[in-house]
């Protein structure tokens, strides 16, 4: 047996009465309801023993877990708000970082992978599920190596945080070193990697944050200017103003040519359609402001695209480019695929906490709490939380 994260029932809603009749039968789904009184996430999330997985397929890598990223999806899913609604019981977590401890045949042929090896993973394969647990397999196709100058630790929400920002930057934006980038709610997880990769192709970038005290996170990761847009009518045109007086002192007078939108709500309407050149286009990564009706008029006035952005969906359909954009994001972190005229990486890899496992609700608790910055770990190495591995 082996220790996993466990989500029991969700906090946010509870299963209908009704789950019993024809059409829930029919539908195969389990029917909601709000809660009239929420969990806590400490009351619906433990750490349990479930069985230890074995290697299914020669396809398959078995990893030892060290570290496993959290965000505001895990704590969203955990309430039950998110738009996955794993079947109960389930155990949480997308990204993980650990050891090799076997592989399958084709694996190890295919891949190159080894035991012993460090290698961080995505459980795409799984719903995005099943990273919080000490012994995990994963197919070959989603597993990657980590350089042995890279901590592992660094590398544990990469799927979570780096994924999303690179599919908006380069599949959708195709950002290159001529272009201007608007990256809102950049004090986040995705918010900052976006702002991060966004340099690191060249780029300049222009960040927006909700609070003045927030401002500080995206500077220190290489934003050349950062505003507040707060949550007014009145501060969203302070914003939409300084992005444009921004734009222009880099050399972009007709406008950000991408917006990586986390926030949307009314942010989207007072302020973002108005920032962006005609022809650029809005990328949607989140809704952290609610969601409101877009105007198509507004979309056609000012000539804007706008985009959805999913990178999941688009990685299963392309295995290969999506495997190409996990090497390059590998790549801009490491000291081994730096300048070698400046010996300096693209990216400086950063985690911002790292929680233990004995204390892992802690890490839930900071995004049930709204109060999620940069990346956030769980250390499953109990005797080794904070030492490089």
């Amino acid at each position: 047996m082996i220790r996993a994260i466990q989500c029991h029932q969700f906090s946010a809603i509870a299963p209908k009465d009704n789950n019993n009749n024809t059409s829930n039968i029919k539908n195969k789904r389990p029917l909601f309801q709000p809660r009239k009184q929420p969990l806590s996430l400490r009351q619906v999330l433990s750490l349990d023993y479930i069985p230890r997985p074995t290697l299914q397929s020669p396809d398959d890598v078995l990893i030892k877990t060290k570290y496993v990223g959290v965000q505001y999806p895990d704590a969203l899913q955990a309430q039950g708000l998110y738009q996955v609604r794993p079947p109960l019981p389930y155990v949480p977590g997308m990204d993980a970082t650990g050891v090799v401890i076997d592989v399958g045949h084709n694996a190890a042929k295919e891949y190159n992978i080894k035991v012993g090896d460090r290698v961080m993973t995505t459980m795409l394969d799984q719903g995005g599920n099943g990273a919080c647990a000490e012994i995990i397999t994963s197919p070959a196709s989603l597993v990657y190596k980590i350089p042995n100058d890279l901590h592992l630790s660094t590398c544990a929400n990469i799927g979570r945080n780096y994924f999303a920002a690179y599919h908006s930057l380069k599949t959708i934006g195709c950002v290159n070193n001529n272009s201007l980038v608007l990256v809102d709610g950049a004090s986040g997880g995705v918010g900052m990697a976006a702002i991060e990769l966004a340099k690191a192709m060249g780029a300049k970038v222009i960040a927006g944050v909700s609070t003045d005290e927030k401002t500080s996170l995206p500077k220190s990761v290489g934003a050349d200017a950062v505003f507040t847009y707060g949550r007014t009518k009145e501060t969203h045109k302070q914003f939409k103003e300084s992005v444009r007086l921004a734009a222009e002192s880099l050399g972009h007078f007709e406008g950000v040519d991408l917006v990586v939108d986390m926030v949307q709500g009314d942010l989207f309407e007072n302020a973002l359609i108005s920032t962006v050149r005609p022809l650029g286009t809005i990328c949607l990564v989140g809704f952290a402001a609610g969601q409101k009706p877009i105007r198509p008029g507004l979309l056609l006035v000012k000539e804007v695209n706008v985009v959805g952005s999913l990178w999941g969906r688009w990685a299963l359909h392309h295995p290969v480019e999506h495997r190409q954009n996990v090497q390059e994001i590998i790549n801009f972190l490491s000291l081994s695929s730096s300048s070698p005229l400046s010996g300096k990486r693209s990216i400086q890899p950063r985690v911002d906490r790292i929680v233990g496992l004995k204390n892992f609700h802690e890490a839930f608790e900071i995004f049930e709490h709204n109060q999620g910055r940069g990346n956030t770990v769980i250390c499953f190495d109990e005797d080794n939380v904070i030492s490089r591995l």
